[in-house]
């Protein structure tokens, strides 16, 4: 199991709590100025503990959170989601955009790359004659 201590880096806390996939894409975040601890921009190494407010923009939302305890190492999804609570506010927002998101147009096709196959063209060439 993780264990909970005292205090811990904001990097290392952010990365516990699965809001980044490695320590150094968390740090980057931080140096970015996409995380505030307590309204403020804050360095990596900042400390954060248990009541502290951070607000984090990460490429699926915006999340408002009041942190609840504290892990230096990374457990599994279901003790990370004890580390935080999410505002009520921060999770309508981002349902709010989830589905706008949702209702605009796709204009790319998410699986090509690149050249188009075969297949591909034939429905580009179909779409553009208008048949």
């Amino acid at each position: 199991m993780v264990d909970l201590v005292d205090k811990v880096r904001i990097d290392k806390w952010l990365w516990a709590a699965r809001f980044f996939k490695t320590r150094s894409l968390a740090t980057d975040a931080v140096e970015g100025g996409r995380v505030h601890l307590n309204g403020e921009r804050v360095k990596p190494a900042r400390s954060v503990k248990a009541g502290d407010l951070v607000r984090v923009q990460v490429e699926h939302g915006e999340f408002t959170l009041t942190v609840l305890a504290l892990a230096e190492r990374r457990g599994p999804a279901e003790f990370a989601r004890t580390l935080y609570t999410e505002s009520e506010d921060s999770r309508l927002r981002r349902e709010q955009l989830a589905f706008e998101r949702s209702l605009a147009p796709q204009l790319d096709h998410a699986q090509i790359r690149g050249r188009p196959t075969k297949k591909h063209r034939r429905q580009l060439d179909r779409f553009n004659s208008g048949s």
